[in-house]
């Protein structure tokens, strides 16, 4: 029964009745994944389907000077996962643990046969799908054409659409650890450039900074018109 109340807490899940999910139970097992572990390599990946019950994972990718980039920092309720008609487009990527993680982890196969008959659950999945891949693309045409300043903030900002805690004086604070690196990595800069941009915004009173915490002031972003 612990397993059906770890699904029951997925967005994705809640268009299920109780029975769906104690079949579902059936497909998954959790695992729990220790802080800076790799869940996934591109020469460890097989196909599944996987949530993120407890924790943070953040998927990057490598260019061809070993430089990685973040694609996207996910946390509890969220999936990823590459199968025969689902895809997240994760397959080459590398997915690491920021923190200790409890995955699910299901069968694709009997998820398939789970799926067919269940077209409600389907179309959340697509949902799901959908939203991402609009979120991805948008994001991707800020990077590409806004400068140094606007990509730091339109990658701190949708972090803090996804896991920001309201603080005071319209501040969110970003719930996760970020180092300058790290922002660096999210937007393809060095780490030296990001560390003026980030002193030029708290100047300007966009940001507040402490040791890897980061606050962002959403109205004044707004006003940019990212």
């Amino acid at each position: 029964m612990e397993t059906i109340h770890y699904l029951s807490q997925f967005n994705l899940l809640q268009s299920l009745a109780l029975e769906d999910l104690m079949e579902m139970e059936e497909l998954t097992r959790i695992t729990v994944v220790p802080k800076n572990t790799y869940i996934q390599t591109p020469t460890t990946f097989s196909e599944g389907l996987f949530f993120v019950k407890k924790g943070k994972v953040r998927l990057y990718r490598l260019n061809a000077d070993g430089k990685q980039f973040t694609s996207d920092i996910l946390s509890e309720g969220n999936v990823f996962g590459e199968m025969n008609v689902i895809s997240f487009g994760t397959k080459d990527h590398y997915i690491e643990a920021m923190e200790e993680c409890h995955i699910c982890t299901i069968d694709p196969v009997r998820f398939e046969e789970f799926v067919a008959t269940r077209p409600r659950f389907l179309m959340s999945l697509m949902q799901v799908l959908s939203d991402r891949i609009k979120s991805m693309s948008q994001l991707t045409q800020n990077l590409a054409i806004g400068n140094l300043h606007d990509k730091i903030l339109c990658v701190l900002l949708k972090l803090s659409d996804q896991l920001g805690v309201k603080s005071e004086d319209n501040y969110y604070k970003i719930n996760v650890p970020l180092s300058h690196q790290e922002i660096a990595n999210l937007i393809g800069a060095s780490r030296e450039a990001v560390t003026v941009a980030l002193q030029e915004l708290v100047k300007a009173e966009v940001l507040q900074t402490g040791f890897r915490t980061i606050l962002i002031h959403h109205d004044k972003v707004l006003g940019r018109n990212l």
